[in-house]
C-alpha cells in the first residue's frame, strides 16, 4: 500500500499546483457565475475522472513497456517544460468564456463537456501521464483527479467569497518552482538509473 499513498500524494500535490492558474480553473470559476456550485464540481469531477484515466491508462502502458532510466528522463523534460508553460500563463478563449457564460444546458453536462473538451492534451493531462509512468496507476488517478476537482473548487469558493482572483504571480511562481523541483528530482533519478 506504500506505493498507493505515495501515487495518491504525488500526484494529488503535482496536479492541484498544476491547475492553479491554468484555464479550467478559471473555467470553473465561470460556471459558478452562472449556476450552482455543486452541479459545476460534479460536471468537473465526471470530465476530471475520465480524462485522467485515460491518461493513467497511456501513462502506465508506457511504463511497463519502456526502462525506467529513460522514463524518468522523458519525465524529467517533460515536467521542467511544464515549469516553463506555467510561467507563460495560461487563459480563457473568447470562445471558452463565451461557452461557460452563455450555455442552457444542465450545468452538470455543460461542466462536464467543456472540461472535458478543455483537458484533452492539457498541462494537467500531460502531468498525469508523466507520473502514471512512475507510480502505480490507481493512486495516480485517484491523486489527480482529487486534486485537479479540489483547486477548481477552491477557485469557485474563493472566487465566489472574495469576488476576485487569487494573487496569479505567486500562484504562477510557486507552481512553476514546484514542477522545476520535480523535473531536477527525476532528473537525477534518470541519471543514477543511467550510469
Amino acid at each position: 500500500m506504500t506505493g498507493f499513498f505515495a501515487a495518491l500524494a504525488v500526484s494529488f500535490g503535482v496536479i492541484f499546483v498544476a491547475e492553479l492558474g491554468d484555464k479550467s480553473q478559471l473555467m470553473a470559476l465561470t460556471f459558478a457565475t452562472r449556476f450552482r456550485a455543486l452541479p459545476v464540481l460534479i460536471g468537473i469531477t465526471i470530465a476530471t475522472a475520465v480524462v485522467h484515466a485515460v491518461s493513467v491508462a497511456v501513462g502506465y502502458g508506457l511504463g511497463a513497456a519502456l526502462p525506467t532510466g529513460w522514463i524518468a528522463l522523458v519525465a524529467a523534460v517533460a515536467f521542467l517544460a511544464f515549469g516553463l508553460w506555467t510561467l507563460r500563463g495560461d487563459t480563457l478563449t473568447e470562445e471558452e468564456r463565451n461557452k461557460a457564460e452563455k450555455t442552457t444546458k444542465s450545468a452538470v453536462v455543460a461542466a462536464s463537456v467543456a472540461f472535458f473538451l478543455a483537458e484533452l492534451g492539457d498541462k494537467t493531462m500531460l502531468a498525469t501521464i508523466t507520473l502514471a509512468t512512475q507510480y502505480g496507476w490507481f493512486g495516480t488517478w485517484l491523486g489527480s483527479t482529487i486534486g485537479m476537482v479540489a483547486a477548481d473548487a477552491l477557485a469557485i469558493v474563493v472566487g465566489r467569497q472574495l469576488g476576485r482572483h487569487l494573487p496569479e504571480k505567486a500562484i504562477k511562481y510557486g507552481a512553476a518552482a514546484l514542477f522545476f523541483l520535480f523535473g531536477i528530482w527525476l532528473l537525477i533519478d534518470a541519471i543514477l538509473q543511467l550510469t
